[in-house]
């Protein structure tokens, strides 16, 4: 009977805890709803008041912080006295950052910048980056090859946008001097192979970012899971900005045509030699003493070969292993059957690399590549293990930042949903807005931030929640989201570039040894033009859904025909 009685008892328990949770979780559902419906326009309050704010303070911890904290305000605000919600409003939001903080793909994410960061620190300072500069420096003959070679070495240091600045800047000035290339021109291609470059690359301080804030756009604002590295992988061909600046670089570099203030610098430095004065900004915290190698030690390629040759590798090697686990272990008995087929044919490795888990893969990359750089260094007799192991830490040091936005990032997009923000947009927006212009758009909002903030990760931060609900909404189809997902990644990177307030644009100017405002100003013309071709020929056509390999190459030959037509050639020295 008390067995009887017991089983009863149970069986209630267990039906009320399910009925429990569904209550819960329809509420879970309908909050945004019933939020958006509440509060309407007001929902905008804290992605406007964290642009808003970044303008102001040119501070984007700041404000990425205020404004989530506004939208933990008016979420509590909904069932708490004014009072009641402020200190409610600051729990929520110490919540939603441990709750960030607590995921495990947020903290792969986060661990995988900061060993990422170690890395290239110890590569620095065992002389890698150094030596595979100064062997591509020597190939410089003329100007031509000059500028040539420096492109070459912007690609060399993919994995960086400070490195790359730090790095360059330094081994090729003399180069550049000695060809009577102008500094304003060094500084141009420096900066135009920075950002551009690390936004692109799949193993860089960049991409944990990115990755990590479209897996949570999807999320939170779509209840989308998604394979948050494929969509970044396939948003590259759509990146028309980024690889436009650089077919840019190329071109004016092969033809030696020049326009606009860029022209007139290079005639000077031509006809006088004179470089542009060592008035270089000093309002950065960052300087090259950082990627100097240490003292007494015999320069090598292969410190730079080795450690960045085992990053790539065991991220590939992590990927497929991560994406094989995962589909062993899952439910698709044909995907399963083909694996073990066919493991390592190109469908086989495209299904594993879908299904693989990019967190944790480029942690585990980053990881053994921080160990065997450590080894490397040490057989080497370079360093201790105790004097790696603290260069490694000094390297994660700069890229804390990087975490912090991060959290914030999240943290904002967490509020921003449940607030309803998307959906108020989405249904403000959906019927009235022609979906060829979004991408564009999305683009253009995202330069204006990115330029007046000075930052790329913040604005990436501010736009990507609510740019991927919007397109969604508009246009289902995936294809037309991930081109607006690129708006957001590409149109931060151009305001970025352009920025005088921007670390990569001031550093670019140290490096190079040429005054700020002159780099500035020669550069923004140059900026401006590969951005105007993005939009007419790159985003407004993929708008109306125009497959990248038909855009891209007539967008490249827009850039082709606008040299010739306003470039004037620049005789070599």
């Amino acid at each position: 009977m008390n067995n009887k009685k017991s089983i009863k008892l149970f069986l209630i328990t267990t039906m009320i805890s399910l009925l429990s949770t569904s209550v819960v979780f329809a509420e879970e559902l309908d909050v945004s709803v019933r939020n958006a419906d509440h509060y309407g326009i007001l929902t905008l309050i804290p992605p406007i008041l964290a642009i808003l704010l970044a303008f102001i303070t040119k501070n984007v911890v700041i404000s990425l912080f205020i404004g989530a904290l506004s939208g933990t305000f008016l979420v509590q605000l909904v069932d708490n006295s004014f009072m009641d919600a402020i200190i409610q409003a600051f729990l929520d939001f110490v919540s939603r950052a441990l709750n960030s903080l607590a995921d495990p793909w947020n903290a792969g994410i986060i661990l995988q910048v900061l060993v990422i960061g170690g890395i290239i620190q110890l590569v620095a300072k065992m002389g890698g980056a150094k030596a595979v500069a100064e062997a591509l420096a020597k190939k410089a003959k003329t100007a031509r090859s000059t500028q040539l070679v420096t492109l070459l070495l912007g690609l060399a240091v993919f994995f960086d946008d400070y490195a790359n600045s730090l790095i360059v800047g330094p081994i090729m000035k003399p180069v550049s001097d000695k060809m009577k290339i102008s500094r304003e021109r060094l500084a141009f291609i420096i900066d135009a192979t920075a950002a551009p470059i690390a936004g692109l690359a799949i193993v860089s301080t960049w991409i944990g970012l990115e990755v990590g804030l479209i897996n949570d756009a999807f999320v939170n604002g779509i209840g989308k899971e998604v394979d948050a590295f494929g969509v970044f992988l396939q948003t590259i061909p759509y990146r028309f900005y980024n690889i436009l600046i650089l077919i840019f670089i190329f071109i004016t570099s092969i033809l030696l045509k020049e326009f606009g203030p860029m022209y007139k610098a290079e005639v000077k430095a031509r006809k006088r030699g004179d470089a542009s004065k060592e008035e270089v900004a000093l309002d950065s915290n960052l300087d090259n003493s950082d990627f100097e190698p240490k003292e007494g030690i015999k320069l090598s390629i292969w410190n730079a070969i080795i450690p960045i040759g085992t990053l790539i590798a065991t991220a590939l090697i992590c990927f497929y292993f991560s994406g094989y686990s995962s589909i062993m272990a899952g439910e698709n008995d044909a995907l399963k059957e083909f694996m073990n087929n066919s493991p390592l044919s190109l469908k086989g490795i495209q299904e594993a690399f879908s299904a693989s888990d990019a967190s944790v893969a480029l942690f585990q990359s980053a990881l053994i590549s921080s160990i065997v750089t450590i080894v490397l260094g040490v057989i080497k007799k370079i360093f201790t293990i105790s004097e790696a192991i603290d260069v490694w830490i000094d390297g994660m040091k700069p890229l804390l930042i990087t975490g912090v936005i991060l959290l914030l990032a999240w943290s904002l997009s967490s509020v921003i949903k449940d607030l309803g923000t998307a959906k108020y947009l989405v249904s403000l927006l959906s019927g009235s807005l022609p979906k060829f212009l979004l991408p564009s758009l999305i683009f253009i909002l995202g330069s204006v931030i990115s330029f007046a903030t000075g930052t790329a990760y913040g604005t990436m931060g501010i736009l990507m929640p609510l740019a991927i609900p919007l397109a969604y909404s508009i246009n289902p189809d995936m294809s037309y989201v991930v081109v607006s997902t690129s708006a957001v990644l590409t149109g931060a990177i151009f305001g970025d570039h352009c920025s005088p307030i921007s670390d990569t644009t001031i550093l670019s100017s140290m490096g190079a040894g040429c005054n700020h405002i002159d780099h500035v100003n020669t550069q923004i013309w140059y900026s401006l033009f590969v951005a105007s071709i993005t939009i007419v020929f790159g985003y407004i056509p993929a708008g109306f859904g125009l497959k990248w390999y038909i855009a891209l190459p007539i967008a490249i030959l827009a850039v082709y025909l606008g040299i010739q037509i306003l470039g004037k050639k620049v005789e070599e020295y």
